[in-house]
């Protein structure tokens, strides 16, 4: 008897909790379209484009060979700019970033999407938090030069955060590798 009625009562949470992802599915998948134009918003300036980068995007391979999604920002059918996400990996973990580069190498943005570094210490890589993010706007791989593509602890150019450099090494790193290789260097994004 106790069993039929627990199952009972599994069997109406179980049917209730799958009404309401069908329910909710349609506003989840709005949402999340609506942090993806943020994003892509903060690294592609609207002045570049006259598309909309979330919809014209193409499915490559990275360095890694993981599957990236590229965002292209067209203007007048020619396309100005990519965004994609980076890797970089610091005190916490993986640090996801995405970063915007228009068609002559130059930096558009770089903004972070997600990271579970420590908190009043390496969560300074987000641009809510300081402005230390926005340094990279405007620079390319080869200005600097890449070998000061580093912290300054490491004989770089880039300040690294009292207590935490493991985090901005990370970032650098994520972005060194992702402003020089590929998908962005891949002739099919810029079509």
């Amino acid at each position: 008897m106790h069993g039929v009625i627990l199952g009972s009562f599994c069997l109406g949470f179980g049917l209730v909790l799958a009404i309401t992802d069908r329910l909710t599915l349609a506003d989840i998948a709005a949402r999340a379209l609506e942090d993806r134009q943020n994003s892509l918003s903060q690294v592609i300036p609207a002045g570049i484009h006259d598309n909309n980068p979330v919809t014209d995007t193409l499915l490559m391979k990275d360095a890694r060979d993981k599957e990236v999604t590229v965002y292209r920002a067209r203007k007048a059918g020619r396309v100005t700019g990519v965004a994609y996400e980076i890797y970089g990996t610091g005190y916490a973990g993986e640090i996801r970033l995405m970063l915007g580069i228009d068609a002559d190498g130059k930096l558009l943005g770089v903004r972070v999407l997600a990271h579970k570094e420590t908190p009043g210490l390496g969560d300074k890589i987000e641009e809510k938090k300081g402005d230390w993010i926005l340094r990279f706007t405007g620079l390319s791989f080869g200005d600097p030069a890449p070998e000061r593509w580093k912290v300054k602890k490491d004989g770089g150019q880039f300040d690294q955060f009292a207590g935490a450099t493991i985090t901005p090494r990370g970032v650098l790193a994520a972005i060194r590798s992702g402003s020089n290789s590929s998908p962005r260097t891949k002739p099919d994004c810029w079509r």
